[in-house]
């Protein structure tokens, strides 16, 4: 009876063995389809708003090609100015891609009309989920907006790097401020944007002037370190 018991045993030890086995190979797959899923879902949703906001200022450049004749000596006409210049009536409090205005739109007031509004039928989506809203910057450098994540999600630099990818060289970057901040712009400042310490942003060009050269910090690829 004591053989039979103890047989019965180590039948249920190896049982319960089988099942550990069988759950850990089940369970490592299924997390590695959850990266793929979430790498997936971040670049699509990522390239998708990208499209949308360069379509949308470029709509803008290209309907009012003259901009705001009233700032003709201004850097990158016809492109938006920073929403939080002081040449327009009422600049808003930050430089988010939803704040920004169509130069000659309407006239050569400085009051821009809204390129995001219920006007204009366009609207500026919610970030994608892990990143901050997307911010606008018009300077010496040329023109481009970015995004950033403060979240250490190992899929989330695996999206970056595939999006980087996916432009052309210096069309778009991935700068690493995980070590700390880090400029966005050859002059930098107070005033300059900036990929926060201990963050991964992912910027796109809509103008470069040769002054750029200088404003490609950190590519984590290092593949745009001499981008003209």
């Amino acid at each position: 009876m004591n053989h039979e018991r103890g047989s019965a045993l180590v039948y249920i030890l190896i049982a319960i063995a089988l099942l550990a086995a069988l759950t850990v190979t089940f369970m490592e797959p299924s997390s590695q389809q959850a990266s793929s899923q979430n790498t997936f879902e971040t670049v699509s949703e990522i390239n998708t708003q990208v499209n949308f906001i360069r379509s949308s200022v470029q709509e803008c450049v290209l309907t009012f090609s003259g901009g705001d004749s009233g700032r003709l000596g201004a850097l990158n006409i016809p492109f938006p100015f920073n929403p939080t210049s002081t040449y327009l009536n009422s600049p808003d409090a930050n430089n988010q891609v939803g704040n920004i205005r169509c130069p000659g739109n309407p006239g050569n007031s400085n009051n821009h009309a809204d390129i995001f509004s219920g006007s204009s039928g366009k609207f500026m989506p919610q970030p994608p989920g892990l990143f901050d809203p997307w911010l606008y910057w018009n300077g010496l450098d040329g023109v481009f907006f970015y995004i950033s994540t403060n979240k250490t999600d190992a899929f989330l630099q695996t999206a970056l790097q595939k999006l980087d990818d996916q432009f052309s060289e210096c069309e778009a970057d991935v700068v690493d401020a995980v070590g700390g901040v880090e400029e966005l712009t050859s002059t930098g400042g107070g005033s300059d944007p900036k990929c926060a310490a201990g963050s991964t942003c992912f910027r796109v060009w809509m103008i470069a002037r040769p002054a750029a050269a200088g404003a490609f910090n950190g590519d984590t690829d290092g593949d745009e370190a001499a981008c003209p």
